[in-house]
């Protein structure tokens, strides 16, 4: 392929993605549709089909970008400090993904069906996104909790992975669903991710050192 026309794949590509955020900002995943995209978009709807196949493989590039950045974040981290005490790592992670509430959000979701309509080519960059933020959170305990072995760090990763499936329930309710709490008499406390996230990642490391 041309490089002029890789960038300009690549351009639109990123277009897509950056209107299916916008939309799910304020709009629910059933209401979004390939349509609603193109209208925030430069080009027609038939044009995205050149690009995603289905709106699931928009939303896999866009889960994707999330976890592109936060491992970034996290390689950053591990450049630039030469140690952090375990409540100073919990701290770091924590507010990692407070910065990231979009992640948060799309972890929330159905990713069977999501995977299951999308193509393999997609399906397979987006396996490799997740892959590499996990070997991001790994080196990040291998260089700050060196007294972890590999069984450890295992069980943390595998403890912390479904642990993030649960902050934005848990952290995000809309006003219909605080008024169903308040009437079934169930105290609305909310909690910040920072708070959540911190206090389980540092039980989870402290369990382990």
């Amino acid at each position: 392929m041309p490089k002029g026309s890789a960038e300009l794949t690549n351009s639109r590509r990123e277009e897509i993605v950056a209107a299916c955020r916008k939309l799910y900002e304020t709009m629910s995943y059933q209401e979004i549709t390939i349509k609603e995209i193109a209208k925030e978009t430069s080009f027609s709807r038939p044009s995205i089909y050149n690009y995603f196949e289905t709106k699931e493989e928009i939303f896999l590039a866009l889960f994707q970008k999330e976890y592109e950045s936060i491992s970034g974040e996290l390689d950053l981290l591990c450049q630039s400090k030469e140690a952090l005490s375990p409540d100073e790592l919990a701290s770091a992670l924590a507010q990692a993904l407070e910065r990231r509430p979009m992640l948060l959000k799309l972890l929330r979701m159905n990713l069977y069906d999501m995977e299951e309509n999308a193509r393999l080519t997609r399906l397979v960059e987006f396996k490799a996104a997740y892959r590499d933020f996990i070997l991001a959170v790994d080196r990040c305990l291998q260089k700050f909790c060196p007294t972890l072995d590999e069984q450890s760090r295992h069980i943390f990763l595998y403890s912390f992975l479904p642990f993030m499936f649960g902050l934005y329930p848990y952290t995000v309710a809309t006003e219909k669903q605080k008024a169903a709490m308040e009437k079934a008499g169930m105290e609305v406390t909310p909690l910040s991710t920072y708070e959540l996230a911190y206090a389980g990642i540092r039980i989870l490391l402290k369990g382990l050192q």
